[in-house]
């Protein structure tokens, strides 16, 4: 007598693949808003998970076993039918693959494929702004005639026209002379290094010399003894090193070009601390980085990544 086959399904045990699988989705998602490389590592081990769970899963279907082999009889091995006296007829080949777990893993896979297509737009919408154009476009502030040296004037503008006002930023822009036969300027940031707020000049302005071309504005200074933030104390030199209060480092700057006399602001840059001052100043400057950030000692290591600005 032959033993019956099991007719119930496989059920695997517990495992811990669906688990790396989540975590892999958790980084990749990660990655998606802080960096590149953590998204290609999500990337990796949701992908290294999902096939071992998915092997887990067939591993104990008949795909898996090795063909049956004939029981044997109280006298000996059971004789095949298609052998011996009156033999049968050849029979078709067994079915090696179980239609109920075909369907089950069709069904899986047809409905992660309308999961997919669902969620992946929505995700799209969702997530890609933020990551399109981030970048900042050099800005015309006018000619050099207009920056006196020595200086500092006040420079507002609209980074971005189509957004309007919302977008107008302000710089302290001072001409500190040639510099090996080139224009020197110290452009610096009017967001607090502590939180962002904007900070104003220590000193008097010249409004009756204030110029407007575009969307750009220039206020002279007549002088200024440093920068102060008006939110929480925070004081900075006229280089825009922290000389008070709570800001972790010096005063953001902006990097700038020379075209045809012109002068054009750049994309922004943090700073620790400027040794020296004015067209000799030596800039210690790193990635740019939030306000209340440090850029360099043990407190850096806190801010490993930079996610998109």
């Amino acid at each position: 007598m032959s033993q019956p086959h099991d007719e119930h399904p496989h059920v695997p045990g517990p495992s811990l693949w669906p688990v790396g699988f989540a975590v892999g989705i958790v980084v990749l998602l990660i990655g998606l808003i802080i960096s590149w490389w953590i998204l290609a590592l999500g990337a990796v081990i949701a992908l290294a998970f999902a096939f071992l769970w998915v092997r887990d899963l067939t591993a104990g279907t008949a795909l898996a076993h090795a063909p049956d082999v004939p029981p044997e009889s109280p006298t000996g091995a059971a004789i095949p039918a298609t052998a011996g006296g009156p033999a049968m007829p050849p029979t078709e080949p067994e079915e090696r693959y179980p239609r109920s777990k075909f369907l089950e893993l069709s069904t899986l896979g047809l409905g992660g494929v309308i999961g997919g297509i669902v969620t992946v737009p929505a995700l799209g919408f969702m997530i890609a702004p933020p990551f399109l154009k981030q970048g900042t476009k050099d800005h015309d502030l006018g000619p050099i005639s207009d920056f006196p040296e020595g200086k500092y004037v006040i420079a507002t503008y609209m980074s971005d026209k189509t957004q309007g006002e919302v977008s107008r930023r302000t710089a302290f822009v001072r001409y500190n002379g040639q510099l090996s036969g080139q224009p020197s300027f110290t452009i610096i940031s009017n967001h607090c290094a502590h939180l962002g707020c904007p900070v104003q000049a220590n000193g008097p302005l010249d409004e009756q010399h204030k110029k407007e071309v575009g969307d750009v504005t220039l206020i002279p200074t007549v002088s200024i003894a440093g920068f102060g933030c008006p939110c929480h104390g925070g004081q900075y030199d006229t280089e825009g090193n922290r000389t008070a209060g709570p800001p972790v480092r010096a005063l953001d700057r902006y990097s700038f070009s020379i075209r045809n006399g012109r002068l054009f602001i750049g994309k922004p840059f943090s700073v620790s601390h400027v040794d020296g001052a004015g067209a000799s100043a030596k800039i210690h400057k790193w990635a740019f980085s939030f306000p209340g950030e440090h850029v360099n000692g043990i407190e850096s290591w806190l801010y490993p990544v930079q996610p998109p600005h």
